[in-house]
């Protein structure tokens, strides 16, 4: 085709971080030396985009003009990553040589990859790419594969194939909603963990106040058995909440379907995972285990394996509830609302402080100590609560099923949270931060003073007082006290405070 000279602008868009940024794709047709030039910092998958889209266009029986086609991807100083540049750089060059008409790119935003014969694929952060279209009011056009997105304000259509675009053909086509796989079997539940009630009630405690936990305990005593059942008696996702935790698995191509059923995310990624793979990052950014856990629970399992540089990494993100990531091309800024629970041995043999009767420790005091050491006392500054996890009796054991269930516990959950936005809502003028959750307490003098001498007695950090008082404030929203008493600060300071570990 020679001769077909004209110029076309195509809405797409970008990720960065977990956002979609809006893009514009302008092609221009005109002559000189046959060939593809992509400008606006594309990066290696757009600049392959050339070949892909070169091949689909002639497979959907449109045909490619032999002339100089330049796509530029403005703005010029954002990076392009992805594949889902394939369609909207097609549609481009079809509807600047008259081969597609300007309604058809009017009012839409394109976003998908092609294949070689024309198939239009689905492309990873499909959430975020409809979140963006919603915000510039525009329909979102993609491949006809994908499922129907949670936001009912976007127009949603999808192509099988380019050659659907051709006169004549379907056209896009609106997504039907589809109907949701039933979960392969059932969720697990606190039933099931036989006896470690006392455990079952400091993780209530913890999913009431959104409070970090640390397990501490030999092999074998079921610290992971209960962290995996914590999501079963947390409320559900609001809708904004599933929302935005779907967004970051979305991006980074995880399967939305449980979150979007409902379903806290959990995740539990290997000790040896790295920095990046837990915090976030690569090139372009990536969002990390933490950030994958937004709104659910992170679960880390045998913690002083992590790397001391790894862990360090969450002390951040355990304060504010994201994580920045910076590069060369500016700052990315990934949220990580999660709950830490961790689990530990107490010493490199795992017997360490174990009950009579139990296999005996052979590591030395100072190799307990400098095991228990890595997590890091700034780590363990910001996690609430600490609990030894001890083996059960064989009778207690077989008794598995008949303990406190997910329902119970959920239940006070619900109660606990209720209790906090009634009194929420009337405390109007308390100071956010540390002066505000002093206020919230409202301690008699008495009680403040058990506090004081405690703390000194303990040597704990301001950081420790602080978040002590939020999880007495928790255990008195349990009980629906306005007021927080000796009983709470008691048994706060009873999570907060162990031999080895410090306050």
């Amino acid at each position: 085709m020679t001769g077909a000279f004209g110029r076309c602008s195509v809405a797409g868009a970008t990720l960065r971080g977990v956002e979609a940024l809006p893009v514009q794709v302008e092609v221009a047709v005109s002559g000189g030396l046959p060939g593809m030039a992509v400008v606006g910092m594309p990066d290696a998958a757009v600049q392959e985009a050339r070949e892909r889209v070169r091949a689909a266009i002639r497979a959907a029986g449109f045909a490619m003009p032999n002339e100089k086609i330049v796509v530029s991807l403005a703005p010029g100083d954002l990076r392009k990553t992805g594949t889902g540049f394939d369609l909207p750089i097609a549609v481009g060059i079809l509807a600047a040589t008259g081969q597609l008409a300007p309604a058809a790119v009017e009012g839409r935003l394109f976003v998908g990859e092609l294949s070689l014969e024309g198939r239009v694929r689905p492309a990873s952060g499909a959430l975020a790419f409809g979140i963006c279209a919603r915000d510039r009011g525009l329909s979102l056009v993609g491949s006809a594969e994908a499922a129907r997105l949670p936001i009912a304000e976007v127009e949603q259509l999808g192509l099988e194939r380019l050659s659907d675009l051709r006169p004549g053909g379907p056209g896009p086509r609106t997504l039907a909603e589809r109907p949701r796989a039933r979960d392969a079997g059932a969720e697990p539940d606190f039933s099931d963990v036989a006896g470690h009630e006392v455990a079952k009630r400091a993780l209530q405690v913890a999913a009431a106040g959104g409070h970090g936990v640390l397990l501490m305990g030999p092999p074998g005593s079921g610290k992971t058995l209960l962290a995996s059942r914590l999501t079963t008696i947390l409320p559900p996702l609001t809708p904004d909440e599933m929302l935005e935790a779907a967004v970051v698995h979305s991006v980074a191509g995880e399967d939305v379907a449980p979150i979007l059923a409902g379903r806290r995310p959990f995740r539990s990624p290997h000790h040896s995972a790295s920095q990046a793979g837990l915090v976030g990052g690569s090139s372009p950014v990536r969002p990390g285990e933490i950030s994958l856990a937004h709104q659910g629970v992170l679960f880390l399992d045998e913690l002083p394996e992590f790397a001391g540089s790894v862990l360090q990494g969450l002390r951040q993100p355990l304060e504010s509830g994201y994580v920045c990531i910076t590069r060369a091309d500016g700052n990315v800024r990934l949220p990580a609302r999660f709950m830490l629970v961790a689990a530990a041995n107490p010493c490199p043999c795992g017997y360490y402080g174990a009950d009579e009767g139990e296999r005996g420790c052979r590591c030395t005091e100072a190799q307990v100590r400098q095991y228990q050491g890595r997590i890091g006392g700034p780590l363990m500054d910001r996690i609430d609560l600490h609990l030894d996890v001890q083996r059960l009796p064989p009778e207690s054991v077989m008794a598995t099923g008949g303990g406190t269930d997910s329902a119970t516990l959920r239940a006070g959950v619900m109660r606990a949270r209720e209790y906090a936005s009634w009194r929420a809502a009337r405390e109007e003028g308390v100071p956010a931060g540390p002066q505000g959750t002093v206020a919230r307490c409202r301690l008699s003098d008495d009680d403040r003073g058990f506090l004081e001498s405690m703390a000194r007695a303990w040597r704990m950090s301001g950081r420790a007082i602080i978040r002590t008082l939020g999880v007495a404030r928790t255990l008195a929203d349990m009980d629906e006290a306005a007021a927080v008493g000796r009983g709470h600060l008691a048994e706060a300071l009873g999570f907060r405070l162990r031999e080895g570990m410090g306050g």
